[in-house]
């Protein structure tokens, strides 16, 4: 009895020195650290084993119970498994371009009886990517129809899906009532615009992020297909012979419109020396059209049409140009009022005779303009003073007839 309690009382003691039959015991000098590693970067666990002595280290998948390595031979036939060691009491077990599949449990084992043994966890986290075929491409939809667009993302963590425009205008959403709010972005898989209007034409950004880097971004446009509209700012422009006039129309269209201007009743007009015209593209859909014509010649004057077509239809508006007189039609002739002759104004003095003359029809009428002389006072024009004269004439026309009448009586 004696015995067995010595020998036991020596087992205590060799275990509390570390020691078993003299030798001491391998030990691990701290906790194996959990890794978290991006997909196709590289891991390294360390595993610290002092007193290592004869015995050896191995490492082992957990999970599959594969033997990674023992002491400094690679077992496992994963080329990118690889081991290495410092002074005999660090130990490191490396995997290169880490996979999803390498996700899991690692030990550190010491051959020991009974077996030492710690455990580390690797994560494998991926970054967000999408899912192509359950991701929209672009889109077009009819002006009041309804668009819907999605993006699919995957990833681990499994990461969130937000909408935002490109160009930084708000994002409107509609409910089933019809109500509408505008939001700076958009968070869910599927973005759906209903009664979807012009003015949300555009392109979106679909955002995917799970807090490892890096965010993905996809952009999806979506066009809003509409008959095309002409606004035409004057449809009335006046200008003397002899100048430059512009003429305008703005146009929305979508898809964009073939635009061209027509001299009526129907005649083609080229770009020339005479001719100029550009189109200038505002935004997506809209466009300002214009056209100047160079030294306007009398032959110039009447009514041009601007005309945009596109699949969905066309559209035309009418501008139509007349002369406006020059400087040289002021009377210079205050204080003194006197009738004018017409020939002191020359040949363009309106005549009423010729308002229906082609030559004259593109002609605002004299009477329709005030004329000042040089202090700036207003003064008879020929027209109103022939109608004075007229006046005057008829009265003593209406007095002589009066006056027979009355001496015939008598």
């Amino acid at each position: 009895m004696l015995v067995h309690l010595l020998i036991l009382s020596t087992a205590l003691a060799a275990v509390n020195t570390g020691k078993h039959g003299g030798v001491e015991v391998p030990e691990f000098g701290k906790p194996i650290t959990n890794l978290t590693v991006s997909l196709g970067r590289d891991a390294t666990f360390e595993c610290i084993v002092v007193n290592l002595g004869n015995y050896r280290v191995g490492w082992v998948k957990a999970d599959t119970k594969a033997i990674q390595a023992i002491h400094e031979h690679v077992i496992t036939h994963n080329p990118r498994v690889s081991v290495s060691h410092s002074d005999h009491s660090t130990w490191y077990l490396h995997i290169k371009s880490v996979q999803e599949e390498d996700r899991g449990q690692y030990m550190c084992q010491i051959n020991t009886d009974p077996m030492k043994s710690q455990m580390g966890f690797l994560d494998v986290v991926i970054p967000p990517d999408f899912i192509p075929e359950e991701t929209s491409g672009d889109t077009m939809v009819p002006e009041g129809g309804t668009a819907r667009v999605s993006c699919k993302a995957r990833g681990v963590p499994p990461p969130t899906v937000m909408w935002k425009r490109e160009d930084g205008q708000e994002i409107v959403v509609r409910d089933h009532s019809g109500a509408k709010t505008k939001v700076s972005s958009y968070q869910g898989e599927v973005l759906k615009l209903m009664k979807i209007s012009r003015s949300e034409m555009g392109t979106y950004l679909c955002i995917a992020s799970n807090g490892i880097p890096p965010t993905v971004s996809k952009r999806i446009h979506i066009s809003v297909h509409f008959h095309p509209v002409i606004q035409v700012p004057n449809q009335l422009v006046g200008a003397p012979l002899g100048t430059d006039v512009t003429l305008e129309c703005y146009v929305e269209s979508s898809p964009k419109s073939i635009n061209y201007w027509v001299k009526d009743p129907g005649e083609l007009i080229i770009q020339s020396e005479h001719h100029e015209m550009t189109v200038r593209q505002k935004s997506m859909f809209e466009a300002e059209m214009t056209m100047t014509i160079k030294t306007i010649r009398r032959e110039d004057l009447g009514s041009y049409i601007c005309v945009a077509k596109n699949s969905l239809g066309d559209v035309e508006s009418k501008i139509r140009l007349y002369e406006i007189p020059g400087n040289d039609r002021h009377v210079y002739q205050y204080p003194e009022e006197r009738i004018t002759s017409d020939d002191e104004y020359g040949t363009e003095i309106y005549d009423e005779d010729l308002e229906n003359d082609n030559i004259k029809s593109n002609r605002v009428p004299d009477r329709a303009n005030k004329w000042y002389s040089n202090e700036n006072k207003n003064v008879l024009t020929s027209f109103n003073q022939a109608n004075i004269v007229t006046a005057v004439f008829r009265i003593i026309i209406f007095l002589h007839m009066f006056i027979l009448l009355f001496s015939y009586e008598m």
